[in-house]
């Protein structure tokens, strides 16, 4: 049996075997977007709830947008933001993290890259070495390939355990009403995702 709950905001699916001892993992959730609307959190959430036995922690950027640029003046005369301080604690108790990057100018969305930047000052290797899932979407042809492949290359760097990747090329086109019109692109990400559910 599968049950789906919201427990305080955040999002619960859990397969239920009588005989089995449920290991529930945390996988934080990131659309790389400071918009209201993103179209890659709508992607980033669509993967990870197709997992099962696990906690969804969305994480929004767009709430986060008015977190000071990072300075290291700011840092030693203000201190780190209280939100990047229980964001980093978020980061560190997390199992795994799907994270799908909105592309600007060929590089990271300046709101997201502003909290990784922090982040960084409290823990050089961000993710813990813990297993990501990363994606990227468009409205164009590409996808937002490129700030996928930047991603792919340095993530390993700042502790990324990468199990796969996935762009989806041409949104609006390939994805309408939270499911995929694309057979094969969805076939592609589930594969993806499921080699992620079995490194968590």
């Amino acid at each position: 049996k599968i049950y789906q709950f919201i427990y305080r905001g955040n999002y619960f699916l859990i397969t239920f075997n009588q005989n089995l001892k449920i290991m529930v993992k945390n996988i934080i959730v990131i659309g790389a977007s400071s918009s209201k609307t993103s179209i890659n959190k709508q992607l980033a959430e669509y993967s990870a709830k197709q997992l099962t036995n696990v906690t969804l922690d969305v994480i929004d950027i767009y709430k986060l947008h008015s977190t000071p640029l990072f300075s290291v003046d700011i840092e030693e005369t203000k201190g780190t933001p209280e939100s990047i301080i229980a964001l980093n604690k978020k980061f560190k108790n997390a199992d795994g993290f799907i994270i799908s990057f909105a592309e600007h100018n060929g590089s990271y969305a300046v709101a997201y890259k502003n909290v990784i930047d922090w982040i960084s000052r409290q823990e050089g290797k961000v993710f813990n070495g813990k297993p990501m899932l990363l994606l990227s979407t468009s409205p164009g042809g590409r996808g937002g390939a490129t700030v996928l492949n930047q991603a792919k290359n340095y993530y390993p760097h700042m502790g990324g355990k990468i199990t796969g990747s996935f762009s989806l090329p041409s949104f609006y086109d390939n994805f309408k009403n939270n499911a995929f019109t694309n057979d094969q692109l969805k076939l592609e990400l589930h594969k993806e995702i499921s080699n992620f559910q079995s490194l968590i």
